[in-house]
Formats: C-alpha cells, sequence, structure tokens
C-alpha cells in the first residue's frame, strides 16, 4: 500500500510539473521596455526636426525609424531587417499597420534615393506614426 501511494504522489508531482512547463512555454509574455529612455531618445528625435532646416526632416524620420528597429529587436522579433520583423509581426502589434509601411519606405527611399527630400509635413506625420508604433508595442 505504502508504494502504491508513493507511486501515485510521485506521479501526481511529474504530471504537475510538466503542466507547469507547458504553462510557461506557451504563455505569451510581454516585452518590458525602458519606456524613459525610449520616451527621451523620441523626445530628442521630435525635437530635432526643425522647419527651417530641410536637412532635419530626413534625419529625424531615420532616426525615428532607428528607434522602432531598436524596439522590434528588443522585443525579439526574428528578421534581418525591419521589413522582415515588421513581416513577422503582421497586423498584430500596430493600430496603424499600413501608415507604419509607409513611414518605413520614406525611410528607405531617404536611404536608397540619393535626391530624395521629404517636406516638413511628411517628416511630422512620419514622426506621429513611429510614436504611435512605438506607443502600441509600449516602448513609450
Amino acid at each position: 500500500m505504502q508504494s502504491s501511494t508513493l507511486t501515485l504522489l510521485i506521479s501526481v508531482l511529474v504530471v504537475g510539473v510538466l503542466i507547469f512547463i507547458a504553462i510557461l512555454l506557451t504563455s505569451k509574455r510581454s516585452h518590458s521596455f525602458d519606456t524613459m529612455e525610449y520616451q527621451t531618445s523620441f523626445l530628442e528625435i521630435e525635437n530635432n526636426l526643425i522647419k527651417d532646416s530641410k536637412a532635419s526632416y530626413n534625419m529625424s524620420v531615420v532616426n525615428a525609424d532607428k528607434l522602432l528597429d531598436k524596439a522590434l529587436c528588443e522585443m525579439g522579433v526574428p528578421g534581418k531587417t525591419m521589413g522582415e520583423r515588421m513581416k513577422k509581426l503582421g497586423n498584430t502589434k500596430f493600430s496603424q499597420t499600413n501608415a507604419v509601411w509607409h513611414a518605413h519606405k520614406l525611410r528607405n527611399q531617404i536611404a536608397h534615393e540619393h535626391n530624395f527630400q521629404l517636406d516638413y509635413n511628411q517628416a511630422k506625420h512620419a514622426l506621429s506614426v513611429y510614436k504611435q508604433a512605438l506607443k502600441d508595442l509600449g516602448a513609450i
């Protein structure tokens, strides 16, 4: 009788441990960002967008894109490029997925088209999109 009770107790304990491990492996834990760092970085980017400085338009968008990519990497989203990481996320994380894609495409034009120049309103709009995307992820 003692050995069957001990066997039952061990079996229950093993099953309990297996269930606990399964729960840990399948649960989706959200990443915890250093929101103060992201807020400070984004505020600096916004402050560097100067209406009278055309050079600041492109640079602000590039820096905002880098910050969003940093957040995606920090979350552990797989992919070699930001575009690949955004594809992995799909439509699940951003409230304005199409707008984030458009802003990222603007960044790509800045990086790859020699004479591409945003105007102030395009840059300001892109920054608002990046800001919302960072809010959606919980970074700011």
